[in-house]
């Protein structure tokens, strides 16, 4: 319950919680924190942000402050590679990325529990590359207090199905390139792709195992293919020949080197030519040239979800469709862009 009482009889009250200043441009945070005890100096500073009373705060058995209230629906969202905070800040908790990796929303659940009205969580997008100690999601209680009854059908929804916030780590993995192409077989242009190539697999902590090249020749991307899985390739990519040109036979080389489970075509640009498949337990990735050109194309979203152990089918790729356009910035800012999201 909560009992009002004027601002200048309040000196010696314990405040209930956080009071927040906000100073455009300038600031945004608690002028007095949850615990204060009023002085009578304190009174103009108060009054300036809008307080002619305070509240006396008495919880009955059946009801909730929004500080507990916070660290409960914390605890009950955050899944593996995730922690927070366990003091609130004006009633808020906040959750931080222990890995670098990917970050996965059970959005279903996240969409129920904000659908309850009084909690509320909001993430960053689901499959978006984090880092470690990066803020990924954050939550609260919206009044001050609530019945405890809300809470118990909130953890009830966060305890069905996987959790609301997890960030999976990328695994390392060893990987094959296969360049294409009649011109750098060859070497009548230099290859550009192999150090495009190395840099992404550096970012990631993937190792480049071998580099093959291979003609036009579906026969001989097939063996070089193959040649790298015999290698240990644990992720297969090959780069070019993806194209509506009769010469570019990439794609039949790699059905012919085993490839099932292969998707052609995405509503991505850049990269809409892409292919992605699996010979047995290995992915490959068949990539257009637009991944030389352009710094972002849709191998740098399907990939952290290849090395997560996703399987990525007709209809994931089908799904990028909503935000695959690129802007094309002039300074790129990926992944903190509406790109892929």
């Amino acid at each position: 319950m909560l009992q009002s009482v004027p601002v200048e009889k309040a000196v010696g009250m314990v405040l209930p919680h956080d009071i927040t200043e906000i100073v455009k441009d300038v600031k945004k945070g608690a002028a007095f924190r949850k615990g204060h005890i009023i002085r009578a100096e304190d009174i103009p500073h108060l009054k300036r942000l809008g307080k002619d009373h305070m509240y006396l705060l008495s919880l009955g058995a059946e009801e909730i402050h929004e500080n507990e209230a916070a660290l409960i629906l914390a605890r009950a969202l955050a899944g593996s590679g995730v922690e927070y905070d366990k003091q609130p800040q004006e009633g808020k908790v906040a959750l931080r990325a222990t890995c670098d990796g990917l970050l996965r929303i059970n959005r279903e659940n996240l969409l129920r529990l904000n659908l309850l009205g009084e909690v509320m969580c909001a993430t960053l997008h689901d499959n978006t590359p984090v880092h470690k100690g990066e803020n990924v999601a954050a939550t609260r209680l919206i009044p001050l207090i609530a019945p405890r009854r809300l809470l118990a059908e909130a953890e009830k929804i966060l305890a069905s199905g996987s959790p609301v916030v997890q960030v999976q780590p990328l695994r390392q993995v060893r990987i094959g390139l296969v360049i294409t192409g009649n011109e750098v077989f060859y070497g009548r242009i230099e290859d550009q792709f192999e150090g495009v190539l190395r840099q992404k697999a550096a970012a990631i902590g993937g190792e480049i195992l071998l580099v093959r090249r291979a003609p036009d020749d579906r026969e001989a991307i097939a063996r070089e293919i193959a040649a790298c899985l015999e290698a240990g390739a644990e992720l297969v990519v090959t780069s070019g020949g993806m194209s509506v040109d009769p010469d570019d036979v990439t794609r039949e080389g790699i059905i012919l080197a085993g490839a099932s489970e292969v998707v052609y075509g995405t509503p991505v640009l850049p990269g809409a030519m892409f292919l992605i498949g699996r010979i047995g337990e290995v992915p490959i990735i068949g990539l257009p040239a637009c991944g030389m050109y352009h710094q972002i194309t849709v191998f740098d979203l399907v990939l952290p979800r290849v090395l997560t152990g996703q399987q990525i089918s007709r209809r994931e790729i089908a799904e990028m469709g909503h935000g695959g356009l690129c802007r094309n910035c002039p300074t790129c800012h990926f992944p903190i862009c509406p790109f892929g999201r």
